[in-house]
Parts: structure tokens; C-alpha cells; sequence
């Protein structure tokens, strides 16, 4: 096995956690980025779900893609369901993601899961920012999550003007 593809589109952009040979921005069509799953272990408890990243149906997501080497497959996989699969609300897909210089590729994405109880559907940005305000899980605190993400987001030159739109929300009340 050669080596493969891991597409970021939340967290695994400024904390991918696994050793990678290559980092480009890509785009995955068919899928968006969406605050859309409720937390129930890194960024909230089920008592007091917070909101995470999920790819949802429709539109199109750029990110950041991941180069793993081949004979890093058994360890990076294992860490990567470890960390997206806690509680199957996301399904592994291998999905085609384009590259620079119209290059292209399949890589290994977490797409959500509509019929699972963590689903939380389209939100208005207002309802968002409250479910993530005071959420608190075993990776931290849901606002740090948001504002981490956009702050990478922007760095990177990626808008996304929704999840900006929660992220000001959740600053005008801090």
C-alpha cells in the first residue's frame, strides 16, 4: 500500500495528531463544513452537548489534505477512528478531494452520519452559539473549539462565513 490521503476540515487542521510528509489545501465537492454534531465526549457530555465540525450533504469544502505514508497506514488509521469514531456519528468514507495544479485524489474523510441522535441538522448561528457556549468536554471547552477553527480557518485564506458568524456571536458574549 502506498501512501494516502487524510482530508481536514475542523480540528484535524490545527491538530491533525498523526505524522504526515505533506500538508495542501483541497476541496471536496458534494460535502460542506457544518456545525451539525452534538458533542457528547470532546467538546461536551451527553448531560450538556456541545457542536463539532461534520461534512454534510451539499455544497463544497475546502480544507487542508494530509500526505501519510503508506507504512504509517495501521498507526494513523487506528488514531484517526480512535479520535472520529468514539461514537459513530461520523462513517469513514474515501472520498475524492481536488489538489492544487487541478491535481486529484482520494482521501480518507469523516462525513456525518444523518440518522444518528447526534445530528443535529442545520442551525441558525444564533442557536449554535448557544449550544457551544459553556459546553466543555474532554478535549476542552466548545468555544475554544470554534474560535481555534476559525482562527485557522482565516489564517489559512478559507472563509466560511457561517461558522464566522457563530464565532462573533460567541465573542460578543465572552
Amino acid at each position: 500500500m502506498g501512501d494516502f490521503w487524510v482530508f481536514g476540515y475542523g480540528s484535524l487542521i490545527w491538530r491533525p495528531g498523526f505524522a504526515h510528509t505533506r500538508t495542501v489545501r483541497a476541496r471536496i465537492h458534494g460535502f460542506r463544513r457544518a456545525l451539525c454534531v452534538r458533542s457528547f465526549v470532546h467538546r461536551g457530555t451527553p448531560e450538556r452537548p456541545g457542536l463539532v465540525l461534520g461534512l454534510d450533504r451539499g455544497g463544497s469544502c475546502i480544507g487542508l489534505a494530509f500526505q501519510v505514508p503508506g507504512e504509517l497506514r495501521d498507526e494513523v488509521m487506528a488514531y484517526l477512528r480512535e479520535r472520529e469514531l468514539v461514537t459513530y456519528v461520523y462513517r469513514e468514507k474515501l472520498l475524492p478531494i481536488s489538489l492544487p495544479d487541478g491535481e486529484r485524489a482520494e482521501a480518507i474523510s469523516y462525513v456525518v452520519d444523518r440518522r444518528h441522535a447526534q445530528y443535529a441538522g442545520a442551525l441558525h448561528a444564533e442557536e449554535a452559539a448557544a449550544h457551544v457556549r459553556g459546553a466543555v468536554g474532554r478535549s476542552g471547552p466548545n468555544e475554544e473549539y470554534v474560535l481555534n477553527t476559525v482562527d485557522h480557518l482565516k489564517a489559512l485564506g478559507i472563509r466560511d462565513h457561517w461558522l464566522e458568524d457563530v464565532a462573533r456571536r460567541l465573542s460578543e458574549r465572552s
